[in-house]
């Protein structure tokens, strides 16, 4: 398999028609070579425009979603990071080249192994990685300058936009299948929140995500 023409289509027939257009972004999927974080069984579908099992009924995103995160967040240089689900790595090491250092949590102890393996593989040095449970809250007490949650989510938690800086942006996809919306949070330096729906996709949902009280007859 010719991976860099592979990842050249990927860039010109999934990337750029999802109006990801940023030459930085462009250029960090050409720069982090995605078939290093794809499971073995399924390394020929790397630059396909699907969702990848890596197990436990989880998957990484599409390509073309994880580009459109990076779009909307426009993580800089010196900023902190908080990922929610490392998975197979491919996100935060992304991430991990934009910012100053990235914090990332998975549930999964194997993936979470699997990741370690894969940044390390990959030179990706500026990343902390956490096993637990994240999908309700950030683990530790650190407020951070970009929060993400690469899982969907019933209801987005008060508990990650506490701990969102000033300034800072915070990437979810909310809601239930089959209506669910990509929103970016930006924290005002004031303090205030605006919140944007930026496009609608389907992810998975994250392991324990928090769901809303439902009325019962």
């Amino acid at each position: 398999m010719n991976f860099e023409q592979a990842r050249f289509n990927m860039v010109e027939q999934q990337i750029r028609p999802w109006e990801v257009l940023d030459p930085g972004v462009l250029g960090l999927l050409f720069e982090v070579k995605r078939e290093l974080f794809v499971p073995a069984p399924h390394a020929s579908l790397a630059f396909a425009d699907m969702e990848i099992p890596i197990g436990h009924g989880e998957a990484m995103m599409q390509p073309k979603v994880e580009a459109r995160i990076l779009q909307e967040l426009a993580v800089r240089r010196e900023e902190s990071v908080y990922e929610v689900g490392t998975g197979s790595g491919y996100l935060t090491a992304l991430l991990a080249r934009q910012a100053r250092h990235v914090t990332s949590a998975e549930i999964h102890a194997d993936l979470h192994a699997g990741a370690r393996a894969n940044l390390e593989r990959s030179g990706i040095g500026n990343v902390t990685l956490l096993q637990g449970d994240s999908a309700r809250a950030p683990l530790g007490e650190s407020g951070y300058d970009v929060i993400v949650l690469t899982g969907s989510t019933p209801e987005l938690p008060q508990a990650f936009l506490d701990r969102l800086n000033p300034g800072g942006r915070l990437f979810a996809v909310v809601g239930d299948a089959p209506v669910m919306k990509a929103v970016l949070v930006e924290r005002a330096a004031g303090g205030a929140l605006r919140r944007t729906e930026v496009f609608e996709t389907l992810l998975k949902p994250l392991a324990n995500a928090q769901s809303p009280a439902r009325f019962r007859f």
